[in-house]
């Protein structure tokens, strides 16, 4: 971000208007480039997170989002996911067409924000040239297009508001600015509630205050210590939240099974790669999985080229000299964002498009910047290109969400050794029978490449048993998976399942109840129980109890409802 000027310059309303019209102009693009996705389906994690989460179909449970899935220990997530289902139903547009509409909101907050700060003659050309590029660069799909991934936009628009209504209330009335700072703390506050990135807000924006206007940490905080101190107190809640998850479930911290050496070692791959992908935004990848670093010197690079400009940054915020430190905010930005994903220890993802979702911002303002300098009166014409050329690279980037089929075939051409890839692949190739081979086929290259995959297995020995002549292969594959997930109870149902088809529903009894002791809210283990129950005399109760259950977790089951209305109907005529 540009250097800024010794006092607060006047913003001039005639640039104001001509940006403006920029601005609509770059909307329109971004809205072109979107709007041919919206219907789209649904895909990955938006199943546990939006189809199958009961929590958001009412406004009494929109702030307690279930365990296990994107949404767990967000609160604000989850009642924005409850709004969109309330305004537009079950259907992915409307869920697509609110992180859209996320989306342009963040890049009008940018523009807010980077015309209050970047300063100079180019200063409004600068602000609305990066705020465009950002709103209309290729790498954000992941965080307009993925609906579950409104975490991170929804965060970086709130984030995005914390620091531009604190500016406004900087630069304000006294009449105005307890409104500003009361809203800032308010946008924090629910940014919190919506993911744990934004836990370096405070910071940033304290440290904002200290290069762009107050010229220290101890005038900044003297000057305006009770806004601040509400900053801090939005952090016991992320706290709570935190907690809440217990790691969530197992994926991410000292619960992920993965030491923090290990893991720190991927990430200096991971930030050249994203630095790589904001300037050239090819290819790119739906699900990059675990890339683990076998030998350490190999990533010996990679660490040296990252610590160097951490070491940079940290110089250039410390200088007196107002450029420098400018300069020295901008890469705090960028680290600060990255932070809690590249320090944190996951066991699912090390890279991510969307973690460069806000860290881009700084990434395409140098860019900018360098441009003006650069090129001078020439700078137009190569925006003038280089926007709409985002923009039609992000319609082709959505085109690839047009199916899940799609999605995944395209992430496993692009990444073939991710075997979370491959198991999702064979899945999507799974919904057509005609398909069965190439989904086994996508299901057994997983399993080689991740033996001790238990989802690989379990998805196979799925696949197996709806496939005449399979059984026993189907009850095999549903034993290695439960002999490395024990706890899976999809698994103990999917055994149960193949047990029952064998004809041996005694022993498909108790894999159904395994499940259900596992997870008690389990409908359709509760409706498979229910059925299987039928093949022993006298437990005519306790299927009616399980159909009962089955209806009351999942409504929307025909089945279970028509097996409840026929066992009450033998009930009444005393066939039991």
């Amino acid at each position: 971000m540009a250097p800024p000027a010794s006092s607060v310059a006047p913003i001039s309303r005639r640039p104001f208007r001509a940006y403006a019209a920029w601005m609509v102009a770059a909307l329109v693009l971004a809205a072109a480039a979107y709007l041919p996705a919206l219907a789209d389906p649904f895909v990955f994690d938006d199943g546990p997170a939006i189809v199958d989460n009961r929590s958001i179909r009412a406004a009494a449970t929109a702030f307690a989002p279930p365990v296990n899935t994107t949404a767990s220990g967000r609160p604000v997530l989850n009642a924005s996911l409850a709004l969109s289902y309330a305004l537009g139903g079950a259907g992915p547009a409307g869920f697509r067409g609110l992180n859209l509409l996320i989306h342009l909101a963040g890049a009008l907050t940018l523009w807010g924000v980077l015309r209050r700060t970047l300063r100079g003659r180019d200063a409004e050309f600068a602000a609305a040239t990066a705020a465009s590029l950002w709103l209309l660069q290729p790498l954000q799909t992941e965080s307009v297009t993925y609906i579950v991934q409104r975490a991170e936009s929804l965060m970086g628009l709130l984030y995005l508001f914390t620091l531009y209504a604190c500016i406004r209330g900087l630069e304000g009335t006294r009449r105005a600015r307890g409104g500003w700072f009361g809203a800032s703390v308010a946008a924090c506050l629910l940014g919190m509630g919506t993911k744990e990135v934004m836990v370096s807000a405070p910071v940033l924006v304290l440290l904002w205050d200290r290069t762009f206007r107050a010229g220290s940490l101890g005038a900044a905080w003297r000057a305006r210590w009770p806004v601040y101190l509400g900053y801090a107190a939005t952090w016991l809640w992320l706290a709570v939240l935190v907690l809440s998850t217990h790691g969530r479930a197992g994926t991410a911290g000292t619960e992920s099974g993965v030491g923090f050496g290990t893991y720190w070692l991927t990430q200096p791959g991971a930030i050249l790669r994203y630095l790589r992908l904001a300037l050239w935004p090819h290819p790119l990848v739906f699900d990059y999985g675990t890339e683990w670093v076998n030998r350490p010197l190999a990533a010996l690079p990679g660490v040296l080229a990252v610590a160097a400009a951490a070491f940079g940054v940290a110089v250039a915020a410390w200088r007196r000299t107002a450029g420098w430190r400018a300069l020295g905010y901008a890469g705090g930005w960028f680290f600060a964002i990255l932070a809690p994903t590249s320090l944190v220890p996951g066991n699912r993802q090390t890279a991510a498009e969307h973690r460069m979702y806000l860290a881009l911002i700084p990434v395409l303002a140098l860019l900018v910047l360098a441009i003006v300098r650069l090129l001078g009166r020439r700078r137009a014409l190569a925006i003038a290109l280089a926007l709409p050329a985002f923009a039609v690279l992000t319609a082709a980037r959505n085109r690839d969400y047009r199916s899940v089929l799609a999605l995944w075939r395209d992430t496993v051409a692009k990444q073939p050794g991710n075997p979370h890839a491959r198991v999702d692949l064979g899945n999507a190739l799974a919904a057509d029978p005609v398909n069965a081979a190439a989904a086994a086929a996508e299901y057994e290259g997983a399993i080689r490449l991740a033996p001790d995959l238990p989802q690989a297995h379990n998805d196979l020995a799925n696949l197996w048993a709806r496939i005449p002549g399979r059984l026993d292969d189907a009850i095999a594959e549903s034993r290695r998976t439960l002999r490395l997930a024990p706890t899976l109870a999809e698994a103990h149902n999917n055994l149960a399942n193949a047990l029952n088809s064998a004809g041996r529903p005694s022993e498909a009894a108790a894999e159904y109840e395994a499940a259900l002791r596992l997870k008690p809210d389990y409908a359709i283990a509760h409706f498979n129980l229910a059925i299987t129950l039928l093949n022993f005399p006298g437990r005519m109760d306790e299927a009616i109890a399980h159909a009962e259950t089955a209806v009351r977790l999942d409504p929307s089951m025909s089945a279970a409802r028509e097996l409840l209305a026929d066992l009450r109907a033998q009930e009444r005529k005393g066939l039991r």
